[in-house]
């Protein structure tokens, strides 16, 4: 893609469509990127674009990091967005389903950065990672279904709009996290108290914290890298659920706590 039409795509197509909360059908072929790098670069445009409107990106979403999440998205390897920082919640919180197009929700864990994971000789691996993260916590990833028939889209159109993220809600964090069996944990998602599914920390690319170590070394690649106070949503080990006005949703993972968000009809 050239500059122009990665301007075109950001600026046009993708920021007037989300903060217009319109459906967005398949962009023109001019703009559409055709690999998932062009995808990122799109996306990085976007940032910029949407940062005045939405806040600077306070933390990093991966997606697709689980079989049940890549089945469901047709995508077979792990995908990365920004999270904005006015869209950010604390559990408990109450927003507006009209603030969404179509919103729904994922059960994900939640990594916290005490410092900077610079680019390095040697990649990053879910061992060398571990010692930035100060604390985790569970977390409820918002999405949007923005578009016309999203399963029309491919995955660089996908990546460059951030991979439906709308935003998310962190649970109350836990420094003491060193002694628990991370992969052991089970998520729960339940939609105004009846559970609709679970699934497995271990799920994610084996444990959590690959899927941290993934975003890393793809950031580096790309001339970024993760930052001091920015969070990591990991991945969902549980199939997106689609949100109703009214419903009230909870996320709870084994010896994190309990997460939730009301989504108002008002």
């Amino acid at each position: 893609m050239t500059d122009k039409n990665i301007d075109l795509s950001a600026e046009r197509l993708l920021a007037q469509n989300r903060l217009a909360r319109q459906h967005l059908s398949a962009l023109p072929l001019v703009c559409r990127p055709q690999t998932e790098s062009a995808g990122y670069a799109v996306q990085a445009r976007l940032h910029r674009e949407l940062e005045p409107s939405l806040g600077k990106i306070a933390g990093h979403k991966v997606g697709c990091t689980t079989a049940v999440m890549q089945r469901f998205l047709n995508t077979p390897n792990p995908c990365a967005g920004g999270v904005f920082a006015s869209t950010v919640h604390q559990s408990g919180t109450v927003l507006r389903h009209t603030q969404f197009v179509r919103p729904g929700v994922e059960c994900e864990l939640v990594v916290m950065l005490g410092r900077d994971l610079p680019p390095t000789n040697v990649p990053y691996s879910q061992e060398n990672v571990a010692g930035a993260i100060t604390a985790i916590a569970a977390g409820i990833e918002i999405v949007d279904d923005r578009y016309v028939d999203y399963k029309t889209l491919d995955t660089p159109t996908l990546i460059a709009d951030d991979f439906f993220d709308a935003g998310c809600v962190i649970g109350t964090p836990r420094a003491d996290w060193r002694g628990i069996d991370i992969p052991t944990l089970t998520g729960r998602t339940a939609i105004n108290g009846a559970e609709i599914g679970r699934g497995l920390a271990v799920d994610v690319m084996g444990h959590p914290f690959a899927a941290l170590a993934w975003l890393a070394n793809s950031l580096i690649a790309r001339g970024l890298f993760l930052k001091q106070g920015e969070f990591v949503f990991t991945g969902s080990v549980v199939e997106t659920s689609w949100i109703n006005p009214g419903d009230k949703v909870t996320v709870e993972i084994d010896q994190l706590g309990v997460t939730s968000v009301e989504f108002s009809g008002v």
